[in-house]
């Protein structure tokens, strides 16, 4: 294996060559040879981590191909030998671990899977080290995967993503949605929850895995790993894209739709349903969108630098209500919860607020197909960076403590909004208390 490199970067654009010709690319992470990499100071981030060379799957780039910058990659053939020096995992077909030969599987299968090879196509943990974020203060980390064949969609495949055991399921969800025929690769980039933190700048290794939880024929590939802590997004390359949001069963639009991007950029849709967000960064992005009545969608766009990007249609599904306590509540409806408390400056639930979230647990057993977001608010008094992250850790909080229940993680979606939506103007403790607050919004049923 070979050793990590480790040293400053201070040139943002450099011509680096490959065995596939001259390539200009945006990074600093410029030595794609090396197995592993550590970068600090760098234009692009404080810090890039990486794992796996970067080459294609062993196919190397096009001229003049920018895998940070680019769109998909050109289709490549299948199956190929894996080379013998790139770390376990990386540049291979793999394999769901539950993956049968010999089953049948209801959504068939793709190409890839008749490599099936017991002792090469298993997932593995990949184990990274990150003494290089010890003590490190994190505004942001960034999970950079360039990924080939992902089809969930088309093979009912269900993927998890671990991170030292634990499941990241904001980014499950993008995995999930990417239906990447081809084959081809595309970089994606998954803002972490900051849950991780923690782990990240402990000073230990975190293991990262990518598996398959239902067995499904749906081999899959990863060309390399990387960790951006304290990404530098105005040094990104970034695009333009543009859509329409239509209801699924009439395809008309939409009108009134919020349509996100995986680090939150939004845009609300026009009498037609159309929608532009700009400036995101260059790669593959799943959108999501939402609409009162409507269960939440998404959409894919495969981004590259500026304005000529595929337009993405996302198909919005009508939605049901269910009985909430004494109140029926409807798909994309969001409704505060009451009486769920928190001690001043700390995310510990107090007793009070457990009747309202066994509530909230009972309602998830009896509707076994729902999907939740809890989201936190606070006023405005105070630093709102500050704000955002404590709101994050008390909604977080509720959310663990429904699982504890027995409700599966890929049914609560946390996320702290600080004091970004009040509900009332913050010029009176009376309303400032109406805006903390935490809420649930139904996002499928």
């Amino acid at each position: 294996m070979k050793k990590a490199i480790y040293f400053t970067a201070t040139i943002a654009l450099l011509i680096i060559m490959n065995a596939s010709g001259q390539v200009k690319s945006i990074t600093s992470d410029t030595q794609w040879e090396l197995q592993q990499a550590v970068l600090k100071n760098t234009p692009e981030a404080a810090c890039i981590i990486r794992m796996g060379d970067v080459d294609n799957l062993g196919f190397g780039w096009p001229d003049d191909f920018d895998p940070f910058c680019g769109r998909m990659t050109a289709a490549h053939s299948w199956p190929w030998e894996s080379n013998k020096d790139d770390l376990p995992g990386f540049d291979r077909i793999l394999l769901s671990s539950k993956f049968d030969p010999s089953k049948i599987h209801d959504c068939d299968g793709d190409g890839y899977s008749e490599s099936y090879d017991p002792s090469k196509t298993k997932p593995v943990a990949w184990n990274i080290a990150t003494d290089a974020l010890k003590g490190m203060t994190i505004q942001n980390i960034y999970l950079q995967l360039f990924i080939d064949d992902f089809q969930a969609p088309s093979f009912c495949s269900r993927f998890q993503l671990l991170i030292n055991g634990k499941r990241f399921v904001e980014g499950e969800k993008v995995l999930n949605a990417i239906d990447q025929t081809g084959p081809v690769g595309k970089l994606i980039s998954i803002p972490l929850t900051e849950e991780f933190y923690p782990l990240l700048t402990g000073g230990s290794n975190v293991s990262i895995m990518i598996d398959e939880s239902t067995g499904a024929a749906d081999g899959f590939a990863v060309d390399f790993i990387r960790l951006l802590a304290n990404r530098k997004r105005e040094n990104s390359c970034k695009g333009t894209v543009r859509g329409v949001v239509l209801d699924k069963e009439t395809e008309q639009p939409v009108a009134g739709a919020h349509v996100f991007s995986m680090e939150g950029m939004s845009a609300e849709t026009d009498a037609q349903g159309k929608f532009e967000l700009r400036n995101i960064p260059t790669g593959f992005e799943v959108l999501s969108a939402r609409a009162a009545g409507y269960e939440d969608g998404t959409g894919t766009a495969d981004i590259g630098e500026g304005d000529e990007n595929q337009d993405v249609f996302i198909l919005l599904t009508k939605g049901k209500s269910a009985a909430f306590g004494n109140r029926q509540i409807k798909v994309g409806e969001s409704i505060t919860l009451d009486n769920i408390l928190f001690d001043q400056g700390k995310a510990d639930i107090r007793p009070e607020s457990r009747q309202t979230l066994d509530n909230v647990a009972d309602f998830l057993k009896a509707n076994p197909t729902a999907e939740i977001e809890l989201s936190g608010h606070t006023s405005s008094e105070g630093d709102a960076a500050y704000n955002r992250s404590l709101s994050y850790k008390r909604v977080n909080a509720c959310k663990h403590y429904i699982t504890a229940k027995g409700i599966a993680e890929d049914r609560i979606y946390a996320v702290g909004y600080g004091p970004d939506h009040p509900v009332a103007a913050n010029d009176t403790e009376a309303n400032r208390a109406k805006n903390r607050r935490v809420e649930m919004r139904l996002k499928k049923l």
